[in-house]
């Protein structure tokens, strides 16, 4: 009796894993029947070349995430914009002879990004968006900040895709 009941319940228990699956497409649409425009972000910060490598960033993020069609001539049905609000650098290690002079960074970087259906007019996202990465520094800062822009701005485009292709849950 107990071994049926096993039985039973056990591809029950294995079902219910998936009762969060959605088949198909994530916003409710097919895939690529829609076109994004993401339009140049604005920079609010003191830090250069923020804007170059966050429009690179997302454009990348939307074509690889394959929702939405990206839009490069004209208007998309859906408009993406935003500006960089913050860009912050913090020490998280220090060299083991000088406790003043870091040996490594957190590098992070806020975005208001907003997002609207352009035939209703409709707000799909508007939220500020967050985007960290760590950057190990050799001999010289000033290229090691360089180099971890470019990542930092995939991850904040990475998460503000998420955003706009699943929703907020």
């Amino acid at each position: 009796m107990t071994r049926l009941r096993f039985l039973f319940c056990l591809p029950l228990a294995l079902l219910s894993g998936c009762a969060g699956y959605n088949l198909g497409p994530t916003a409710g649409f097919p895939a690529g029947s829609r076109s994004v425009e993401v339009k140049f972000f604005k920079n609010e910060t003191i830090e250069p070349r923020l804007v170059t490598a966050m429009n690179h960033a997302m454009r990348k993020q939307l074509q690889q995430d394959g929702t939405y069609r990206l839009e490069t001539r004209g208007r998309g049905d859906v408009v993406v914009t935003g500006k960089i609000t913050e860009f912050t650098r913090s020490a998280i290690s220090f060299r083991p002879e000088d406790v003043i002079t870091a040996r490594n960074f957190a590098v992070s970087m806020v975005a208001d990004i907003k997002a609207v259906d352009s035939a209703t007019g409709e707000v799909l996202l508007d939220r500020s968006i967050a985007g960290r990465t760590a950057v190990l520094i050799g001999d010289d800062l000033a290229s090691a900040e360089r180099q971890a822009v470019p990542l930092l701005a995939e991850d904040l485009a990475r998460n503000a895709t998420s955003l706009l292709v699943n929703g907020d849950w």
